[in-house]
């Protein structure tokens, strides 16, 4: 038979049993979505890191306080911001330090214990451009509001005061002092530490809120290809007495670990992708043998007809790889729609591997040659006679 003559002989059965051939069909088609799409957003996923660390770049470094010898809070010198900025391949350098026991209240009548985990920083004016940050709303410090009561919100600070705009009319409770908002930041992808934090200039920090100097946290930003060498001193430099009690990070290094415990929840899921598609395999396995028992008398006139027995194996072989096959593509257009939809809701840019595509077409053929195998050595062995006598 000709590759036409098969198609079509393969396609009798799916025909004379739509709703049968459907409910197979969509066996296979969940096994092929569930993988698609879980590949296809694992991917999305990765494409949106890989943009915001192109457009944050990932030479930042961070240097933070750690542990002393005897288990007790280390302290970065008052000093370090400047001895850093002194590494000749640093660009730029700017500092933070958390303030204790400065809570941050919507208003003075809220109970002192309600702080929602918000909390206050000094930082210096540089510090936005220096971690990538932007405004969603009003404006940055500057030389006269940072030295007066006036602060800039992080994203989930602002959220959970309520606060949706900056004003002069808007101002929130840091210890016992009302500070106006003048601003509101987007969320920090390098530096998440202040997305839950008010932030007010060094100087009135100083002034108002007992700052004593000591940086928290400094920030530095090198030329790309001596990020590493930078990393290499930093706490060398920072603090040159007790260089052990210095902890020295890399944001985006943070994030591909984030994102490479994605990738190992991504494995889980491909591993019940593959289930669902070996559950739709044995639906298909069970319909071609249901079909065969159902159509000997079918069977019986083709071969008293002249059919062969490899024309008929031939046939349910075509009509088992027919079936995977609608399966197989329903499940890829399903599983990109699924993709393309959570990727949009989440602001990423669709991405679907080719790999996956041809791979999950792949699986489908595999499965329906081997659901179909089976029922169709079962079919073309029956006799003319046994198939024509069968009621």
């Amino acid at each position: 038979m000709s590759p036409r003559d098969v198609l079509r002989v393969g396609g009798v059965g799916l025909r004379t049993r739509p709703l049968r051939a459907f409910l197979s069909a969509l066996g296979i088609a969940i096994g092929i979505a569930a993988m698609i799409s879980v590949v296809g957003i694992s991917s999305s996923s990765r494409a949106d890191l890989d943009r915001t660390l192109a457009a944050l770049g990932t030479n930042l470094l961070t240097v933070a306080p750690g542990s002393t010898l005897f288990g007790a809070d280390a302290q970065l010198p008052v000093e370090a911001v400047g001895m850093i900025s002194r590494i000749a391949p640093v660009r730029q350098v700017s500092a933070t330090a958390q303030l204790a026991d400065t809570p941050v209240y919507r208003s003075d009548r809220i109970p002192e214990a309600q702080t929602g985990g918000l909390g206050t920083q000094a930082v210096e004016l540089d510090l936005l451009d220096t971690v990538g940050g932007s405004l969603a709303s009003g404006t940055w410090l500057n030389e006269a509001t940072a030295r007066y009561p006036a602060t800039v919100l992080g994203s989930v600070a602002a959220q959970r005061l309520g606060l949706g705009a900056a004003g002069p009319d808007i101002q929130v409770y840091v210890d016992g002092r009302w500070f106006t908002v003048i601003g509101i930041l987007r969320p920090v992808p390098l530096a998440p530490e202040l997305d839950s934090s008010a932030l007010v200039g060094w100087s009135a920090a100083t002034t108002y809120l007992g700052l004593d100097g000591h940086p928290t946290r400094i920030y530095t930003r090198s030329a790309e290809q001596h990020v590493e060498a930078v990393r290499a001193v930093l706490a060398a430099t920072a603090n040159p007495e007790q260089s052990n009690e210095i902890q020295v990070s890399r944001p985006s290094d943070a994030l591909a670990a984030q994102q490479a415990t994605d990738e190992a929840f991504t494995g889980l899921l491909l591993g019940l992708g593959a289930v669902a598609l070996l559950v739709g395999g044995v639906g298909v396995a069970n319909t071609m043998v249901i079909s065969v028992i159902e159509r000997r008398a079918e069977i019986g006139l083709r071969r008293s007809l002249g059919a062969t027995r490899g024309q008929i194996r031939t046939q349910f072989l075509a009509e088992s790889l027919l079936l995977s096959a609608l399966g197989g593509v329903g499940g890829v257009l399903l599983g990109g729609l699924v993709t393309a939809g959570y990727a949009s809701s989440q602001g990423w840019p669709t991405v679907v591997p080719l790999w996956v595509v041809a791979g999950g077409i792949g699986a489908t053929i595999a499965i329906g040659a081997l659901a179909g195998l089976y029922p169709a050595i079962r079919a073309s062995r029956l006799s003319p006679t046994e198939a024509l006598a069968t009621p």
